[in-house]
């Protein structure tokens, strides 16, 4: 696995320089190696290290990154899209205008990223309102049913209460029955008088 890493980063600079339009030994000026050890690398030979890519990266004029990734000492992040390597790998480029380019694309990563938060957010204080609308309910429901649980026991004791009569309907009866019968009978026998006594 190792072998497969360090024949993969000499072919990706081998690449690298072939696209630049660079030679080996250009490469290695700029660099500041030897031209037999950049052969070295490109052949898979030896396994450079971060310096050394650093300055192989300044030579051909692409991210240093670029190069930690293909070696295997960086892993290689997801949002990476591959359009700085290629930026700067181009060599039809000035540095400024791969500069120039940079800026703009890193702008419209940026702008494109709080477009994306902005609507995570507004999503999550919809969200939050359909939620709070949602508890709302619940507790107006909770309500109604309390109320009605009141009004049903309620009903309930009134019903219970229509088959006798009340404390003052059965005074009232008992007073009207008393003012009905007439004085002198008594034990409810018509026709026999008290005498009064005294």
């Amino acid at each position: 696995m190792r072998n497969e890493t360090v024949k993969s980063i000499g072919d990706y600079i081998r690449e690298q320089r072939e696209q630049a339009r660079i030679s080996m030994r250009q490469l290695a000026q700029q660099a500041g190696v030897s031209n037999p050890y950049l052969s070295q690398i490109e052949r898979g030979l030896r396994k450079p290290s971060a310096d050394i890519l650093q300055q192989i990266a300044k030579g051909l004029r692409i991210s240093a990154e670029a190069l930690y990734v293909q070696a295997g000492i960086l892993e290689d992040r997801p949002a990476d899209t591959g359009v700085r390597s290629a930026l700067l790998a181009d060599a039809e480029l000035s540095e400024r205008q791969k500069q120039v380019l940079m800026e703009i694309y890193e702008s419209f990563r940026k702008e494109n990223a709080a477009v994306a938060e902005a609507q995570a957010a507004e999503v999550a204080a919809q969200a939050a309102e359909v939620e709070a609308a949602a508890e709302a309910a619940a507790a107006e429901a909770a309500v109604a049913e309390a109320t009605a649980t009141a009004a049903t026991t309620e009903a309930a004791a009134e019903a219970a209460d229509d088959g006798r009569p009340s404390r003052t309907s059965w005074s009232a009866a008992t007073a009207e029955a008393e003012q009905a019968e007439p004085s002198g009978n008594a034990d409810g026998v018509p026709g026999q008088n008290v005498p009064p006594i005294g």
